[in-house]
């Protein structure tokens, strides 16, 4: 019996990571590519680039538009935030009974917007600390090596496919814990990416600006208090701190996003705390201010703010 197809949604620069890897290891990989002008600008190329180490490999995965009429019963939705409930819609009447879908998007709020339109699918979601970036259209860099948690808030148990990751390289764990993981990344990214666009920097900038970040820090841990998620907040400041330590040299994704014109996940990330912050009716007036700050400077460079 053949292994279900991985249809991957978005072909930026995680997307390349996981079907390259998935493709190498023999399982079968298709891309799914917005429209024809898309499909024709890859169709010209001999397929996805992966760089790992210095070292390029080319791989000839098959591609389709949303328009194609094969099923879809195993899809890894490796697009932005902000487009992958649209993105999932249009492609929800090709989706095979009891599809599963693996939701790899920054932030939250766009997971669980997935599963409230796909009743019947299995949506597993993911956190993940993978870096790679894309020079181009259809070549992604492995940036370095990081860890995938997956899990599913609504059923515990774990996929019977995981070990295809084993054999594609790419180091997860299953956890019943997936939403304790997708808050504390939340509140890791809201402590610093926000900061490293308002001041233009790389992540190890901030060390200037440490009083800031303790500040935030510890709103973000109140916040994930009132959320009941105690142990997210557990020694949120020290994690913040080894992170920006770790990432010196690097510059955030928002702050990429933002320097070369593209939307942010601003929406996802800091929008999503301080929507729950109003929820819970705390005031958390620093995030709050550098909600404000950061849509001001979006909105200057006539970039979306939400």
């Amino acid at each position: 019996m053949l292994a279900p197809t991985w249809h991957v949604l978005g072909a930026g620069s995680l997307g390349t990571l996981w079907a390259c890897r998935l493709a190498r290891s023999g399982v079968p990989v298709r891309l799914i590519l917005r429209d024809e002008a898309r499909l024709r600008a890859y169709l010209a190329g001999p397929g996805l680039t992966l760089v790992e180490q210095g070292v390029s490999h080319t791989y000839a995965i098959a591609a389709e538009t949303f328009d194609s009429q094969t099923p879809v019963a195993r899809l890894l939705v490796a697009c932005k935030a902000y487009d992958a409930e649209h993105a999932v819609a249009r492609l929800a009447p090709r989706l095979s009974a009891n599809a599963e879908l693996v939701l790899l998007q920054n932030g939250l709020g766009s997971q669980d917007a997935v599963a409230a339109m796909l009743p019947q699918a299995r949506c597993i979601f993911a956190s993940s600390t993978e870096g790679a970036f894309r020079p181009r259209d259809w070549h992604a860099v492995f940036a370095g090596h990081g860890f995938t948690w997956l899990g599913d808030p609504a059923r515990p148990q774990p996929p019977l496919w995981l070990h295809q990751l084993d054999q594609a390289g790419i180091p997860h764990q299953w956890t019943p814990d997936i939403l304790t993981r997708l808050w504390r990344k939340l509140a890791l990214n809201c402590a610093i990416n926000p900061l490293t666009v308002l001041y233009d920097c790389r992540n190890g900038e901030l060390q200037q600006h440490a009083c800031e970040v303790a500040t935030l820090c510890a709103e973000l841990a109140e916040l994930l208090e009132h959320c009941g998620q105690p142990e997210a907040a557990v020694d949120l400041a020290c994690e913040v701190q080894r992170v920006i330590a770790a990432t010196a040299a690097n510059f955030s994704s928002m702050h990429q996003d933002v320097s070369h014109g593209r939307r942010s996940e601003i929406g996802y990330l800091l929008g999503y705390a301080c929507a729950a912050a109003q929820r819970h009716n705390r005031s958390l007036p620093h995030l709050r201010q550098l909600q404000a700050r950061l849509v001001a400077h979006l909105q200057g460079k006539g970039l979306p703010s939400v």
